[in-house]
């Protein structure tokens, strides 16, 4: 059985494109394209097995382009289970330039049926290791929904893993009344999906509707952490510029990896805090460069220097 199992209900085919300046209405040319298998969940695989983290994706793939997705992530050497669909792989385009924030354009995927649902929850039910990690990440494909999340959540519990959940909108609730382990949102999607005028109150609605941990991305603020324990906050890497797409992504990526070594509480907020600086360094999302990680570390106050955040072994 593998420590950490990521599922990407819609995955994609994500395609990054840095320019020199957005400019809505007018004719911009493309200075350098770089094509990834993409999709929340696969960018949460890819950094944690760029760290050397036993992970295996799952994810439904359809079409040439879904193809092409399974194939790039087997030249990658990430272990995947794919359940096949009717349609086609969405693809999602991000420009990027080095003074505005990155425009993000994501088509909707293709509808998945009742039996690909089901196939889905199958593949965490035999997959999922007793005592791992299951991530479920990323938007829901048309049509899906709470009863979709909350069987993902559950098929994890059967296995006896503990479940992470990063989607956005009703799936985040959904999430937290299937009774979660913890939700991982950003900020504006605590807020968005609970209908809270400001951020604690979000957080608290999440852990009354049946989560038992959140951890919110909050960029330059850093991290906040609730549980039924209390709270904590995490502050992020200062002095960090780049592109930010993928950030929330390594930083779920960092707590998984914390959980599947049994490290503390602490450091999985550290390693989230750091991957997620990280990842703000690269040209695209779902990718860090562990040679990055001592330095950015040593720049978090009371931390010490250098320090090796994924010396621990696994267990």
């Amino acid at each position: 059985m593998t420590p950490v199992t990521v599922v990407t209900p819609n995955p994609a085919v994500d395609l990054t494109y840095r320019v020199d300046r957005q400019r809505i209405g007018r004719t911009v040319r493309v200075r350098e394209v770089l094509r990834r298998a993409g999709g929340k969940g696969l960018n949460v695989a890819r950094v944690l097995h760029t760290l050397g983290v036993e992970v295996l994706a799952v994810q439904p793939l359809g079409g040439g382009a879904g193809a092409w997705v399974a194939g790039e992530l087997a030249a990658q050497g990430i272990r995947t289970d794919s359940v096949p669909v009717e349609g086609e792989t969405r693809s999602t385009v991000t420009v990027v330039d080095d003074v505005e924030h990155p425009t993000v354009l994501t088509e909707p995927g293709p509808v998945l049926d009742a039996g690909t649902w089901a196939a889905l929850c199958e593949r965490v039910r035999i997959r999922c290791a007793a005592g791992g990690v299951l991530v479920v990440s990323g938007s829901l494909p048309p049509g899906a929904g709470a009863g979709q999340v909350a069987g993902l959540v559950a098929a994890g519990h059967e296995a006896g893993a503990r479940v992470v959940v990063d989607v956005s909108g009703p799936g985040l609730l959904a999430a937290a009344a299937a009774g979660a382990d913890l939700l991982t949102p950003n900020a504006e999607e605590a807020r968005e999906a609970t209908g809270a005028a400001d951020l604690e109150a979000a957080v608290h609605r999440l852990l009354g509707a049946g989560a038992r941990g959140v951890v919110v991305s909050r960029g330059t603020a850093g991290l906040l952490a609730v549980d039924g324990q209390g709270r904590c906050e995490h502050p992020a890497v200062p002095g960090v510029a780049g592109n930010p797409t993928g950030a929330g992504d390594a930083a779920t990526a960092g707590i998984a990896a914390a959980w599947a070594r049994q490290a503390p509480p602490e450091v999985a907020l550290r390693w989230a805090a750091v991957l997620g600086a990280a990842a703000v360094l690269r040209p695209s999302a779902g990718e860090v460069d562990p040679a990055d990680l001592p330095a950015l570390a040593a720049r978090l106050p009371g931390l010490p220097a250098p320090l090796q955040p994924f010396s621990l072994p696994v267990p």
